[in-house]
């Protein structure tokens, strides 16, 4: 079995390589390409060029590179009809996986079974994208349990895995060594700092985010400011971090649960990460400033309330939101102090975390990225046996 994983983006390069070890658990023969980050290359897959290509997000920073994009478009389609792949599947970075999957789907020669990973938020904004994926895709694998009716209702064959966080070691995670390694004692206190995954969410929100921890100095001298990264984006943050006091930057992904759960309280730019913090049970605040035109689009079209995974899924803002206009030092910093001493907002964020990671474990008790595999390997099963054409509903 040939499978050919396309990612975009670093929580896309976590998926994709806790997906690989899973069906290679189930399909040992299993044989991978495509393009990926580390992690996927970790686990074997040769990606075709660097991911972080396409690590790009919002109108008007998609405009810039949509030449390149296309053309890094038209590779991947190539490199896909030359290696022949029995299984494409492609997790998340919807302006790219999705043109693919089309152009694939549009060649005259039979497509692969294709398959999408993180399913597209429809339940925030522009609901009519499910059907558009129906039409492309022969299977997508949700992870909150309310995603799937909505694929579903247009034939599309839809599994709620759960989420992969629960499987990366935040629910068990201890800090205490970390705090050891950079001589942090057990009384002091710990903020931390995250400051996205791409160029421009750091451009953005970097210098923010120095005010933000300078203005918490300043009220506690002593607090230590623990910022962990990803290699192609620490030299940025390491500027912004430049002249603070107690300032520790990590950058080793395979430490993040330890590090995380080394800190006291957290202020994140908005992505995965939050979710991380919630399931590491870390008091938090998120914060998120996009290109302005790309604000002007989406606050016209996003249906739901909430920026954050967790204030979504408990339909209430337990974890304090600063997006856009709101994104300031002034706003944030007293929202975030009062998570770095334990007591009452500490606590109820804690309890509702609790109820949060609840909502992450899939159907069954297996990990998420199994739970994947095991629909992957299915499909692929009833394709063999006959008993599913894939892509026979647009027929």
């Amino acid at each position: 079995m040939k499978v050919y994983l396309i990612a975009g983006e670093a929580s896309g390069d976590v998926l994709g390589s806790l997906l690989m070890k899973s069906l290679r658990a189930e399909s040992p023969g299993v044989i991978f390409h495509g393009i990926g980050g580390p992690l996927m290359e970790r686990e074997g897959l040769h990606s075709l060029f660097q991911m972080n290509e396409l690590s790009v997000m919002g109108l008007a920073e998609v405009l810039p590179k949509l030449k390149a994009l296309l053309g890094r478009i038209r590779e991947t389609i190539a490199h896909i009809g030359t290696i022949r792949p029995d299984i494409v599947i492609t997790i998340d970075a919807p302006d790219f996986s999705f043109r693919v999957a089309k152009g694939l789907r549009e060649q005259n020669s039979p497509a692969p079974l294709l398959i999408h990973y993180v399913a597209p938020t429809v339940w925030a904004w522009r609901p009519g994208r499910a059907k558009k994926v129906a039409d492309i895709y022969d299977g997508i694998l949700c992870m909150f349990p309310f995603e799937p009716v909505y694929f579903q209702k247009h034939k599309l064959p839809a599994a709620y895995v759960g989420h992969p966080v629960m499987e990366q070691g935040y629910v068990d995670a201890s800090g205490d060594a970390i705090r050891g390694e950079l001589g942090i004692g057990a009384g002091e206190t710990v903020l931390g700092l995250m400051f996205g995954s791409r160029h421009g969410e750091v451009a953005r929100n970097g210098e923010m985010l120095r005010a933000v921890a300078g203005k918490v100095q300043k009220d506690y001298p002593d607090i230590h400011l623990l910022a962990p990264t990803l290699p192609h984006i620490e030299k940025e943050v390491r500027t912004h971090l430049e002249g603070l006091k107690n300032v520790h930057v990590i950058c080793d992904p395979d430490r993040k649960p330890q590090v995380f759960t080394a800190m006291n309280a957290a202020v994140a730019i908005s992505g995965t990460v939050a979710l991380e913090l919630a399931v590491a049970n870390v008091p938090h605040v998120i914060t998120y400033r996009m290109n302005q035109v790309t604000w002007e689009v989406i606050r016209r079209v996003v249906k739901v309330r909430y920026a954050h995974l967790a204030n979504i899924l408990l339909n209430k803002e337990v974890v304090p939101e600063f997006i856009q206009d709101e994104c300031t030092p002034e706003k944030i910093v007293p929202a975030l102090t009062p998570l770095l001493k334990f007591g009452n907002p500490v606590e109820v964020q804690c309890a509702e975390f609790a109820t949060v990671r609840k909502l992450l474990h899939g159907k069954t008790k297996d990990a998420p990225s199994l739970q994947a595999a095991r629909f992957v390997i299915e499909l692929f099963a009833q394709k063999a046996k006959g008993a599913f054409k894939p892509f026979a509903k647009a027929q």
